[in-house]
């Protein structure tokens, strides 16, 4: 089933397959998540998942990132995969 928008009553569609992402950790367990305080948060874990837009309101999602990430920052490969990623994601 494709996700839906209860906004527009629309699906999402497919915009980007592959769509690489990076899971962010907190510094410290006062930081707010999002965009408020992108610098209390340190590089954690590469996800690879697919882009979803809703082509009523253009709001985007991420699915389908199965259960294992890429990579995790303790991996040897993980400096390797870092200019994949397209987005951080600032929240645990």
């Amino acid at each position: 089933m494709k996700p839906a928008c209860p906004k527009c009553k629309l699906f999402y569609r497919p915009k980007k397959n592959g769509y690489v992402f990076q899971e962010m950790a907190p510094i410290n367990n006062n930081a707010k998540p999002g965009l408020l305080e992108e610098e209390n948060w340190r590089s954690y874990k590469i996800w690879s998942g697919d882009l979803w837009e809703c082509r009523g309101c253009n709001n985007e999602i991420i699915v389908g990132t199965g259960f294992n990430p890429m990579s995790e920052h303790y991996h040897p490969d993980y400096k390797r995969d870092l200019p994949l990623v397209q987005v951080n994601i600032n929240d645990c």
